[in-house]
Order: C-alpha cells, then sequence, then structure tokens
C-alpha cells in the first residue's frame, strides 16, 4: 500500500478543523440575512418617501391652479377655501395659502406618508412674476 505524506499506510486523516470556528459560518450568514434585510427597509423607505414627494406635489399643483382660478373670478368662492377642498381631494391637507397681488396664489400643501415626517408641497399659480421678460430663459 502507498504511504501517505501525513500518515502511514491505510490510515484514515482527521481534517484539520479548528473547533474554536465551529458555527463561524452560521453566524456570518445570519448577520450577511440582517444586514440585507435592513438593506431592503431602507430601500423601502425611499421608495415611500419618493411617492408621497410625488403625491404632495400633484396635491399642491392641482390646488394651486385651482385657487387661481377662484382669485381670477373664474370659479366662484374663496381662492383658500378652493385649494383646500382639491387638496383634501388629492389626500393632503392645506398648511399655507398666501394670494399675490399680481393675482397670483402660493400654496403649500402636506401629505402623510409612513414615515416619521410628512411630505410636503408648494406650487404657484398664476401670472408670470414681473422679473421675467420675454424671449428670456
Amino acid at each position: 500500500m502507498p504511504q501517505r505524506a501525513n500518515g502511514r499506510a491505510g490510515e484514515r486523516q482527521e481534517p484539520s478543523v479548528n473547533r474554536d470556528e465551529a458555527g463561524a459560518g452560521t453566524v456570518l450568514m445570519a448577520g450577511l440575512a440582517l444586514a440585507m434585510l435592513l438593506l431592503l427597509a431602507v430601500v423601502l423607505g425611499l421608495g415611500q418617501a419618493a411617492v408621497a414627494a410625488a403625491k404632495a406635489a400633484k396635491a399642491a399643483d392641482l390646488a394651486a391652479l385651482s385657487a387661481a382660478d377662484a382669485y381670477r373670478g373664474l370659479t366662484p368662492g374663496d381662492p383658500c377655501d378652493a385649494a383646500a377642498d382639491v387638496a383634501a381631494r388629492n389626500g393632503a391637507v392645506l398648511t399655507a395659502c398666501s394670494l399675490g397681488g399680481d393675482l397670483s396664489v402660493l400654496v403649500e400643501v402636506s401629505v402623510g406618508s409612513p414615515l416619521p415626517w410628512p411630505a410636503t408641497g408648494l406650487a404657484r399659480a398664476g401670472p408670470p412674476p414681473d422679473t421675467v421678460q420675454p424671449g428670456s430663459h
């Protein structure tokens, strides 16, 4: 029988295992699984924040347009009441409404989100400001 380098002929060798490292792979995999779950939670949180921000921006735009129409007399009612109504129909709360002397309206809305803070949207509607000149970009 041929002789092995580290043993006698025909003798089985014990694998070289350090008993202090037993179970280290399990701990490593549990740590990696936890890290992946945390990463998934962060990605889902960012996705929810993006959806809430888009919803707030849409509600603010529509509320500002509605308020500007009421301010110019195209629709009946108070401009800020119209903005609050449109914001509510789009799942938002009107937090600020200001009327400008140039028939413009500035509104701010807030949308609840699963995150600890609400998403806000700000929009202006009306004629362009006096600082904008025709043909300028």
